[in-house]
């Protein structure tokens, strides 16, 4: 998986957020392509972020930096680990869910 913005490591840390927990990479909706966080998203493209819909949530649309492991958006919500390789997820991305998913 090809993951686009100011990444700093092969783990989809990026220079907005790079602390050991923040590992995933999102599959924004409006481009089809994934991103570590919604400001790398806003400074590589020149178009609107589109929220992913909840009847939705069985998409395959967040990446594991640490596996590579492709998740739904609903594994990724209901998780504080990936689910595959048990890496923890930073707790305070719940912060941002609105900027990706209808909640």
């Amino acid at each position: 998986m090809e993951v686009y913005g100011a990444l700093v490591d092969g783990e989809t840390r990026c220079t907005h957020y790079h602390s050991e927990k923040d590992i995933i990479a999102i599959k924004f909706k409006c481009c089809n392509q994934y991103y570590p966080c919604y400001r790398c998203h806003n400074e590589f493209t020149d178009h609107v972020c589109e929220r992913w819909k909840r009847e939705e949530f069985g998409t395959k649309a967040v990446l594991c930096g640490h596996c590579k492991e492709e998740l739904t958006i609903r594994a990724y919500l209901d998780s504080p680990a990936c689910p595959s390789c048990h890496h923890p997820f930073n707790e305070k991305c719940a912060l941002h869910y609105h900027l990706y998913f209808d909640m």
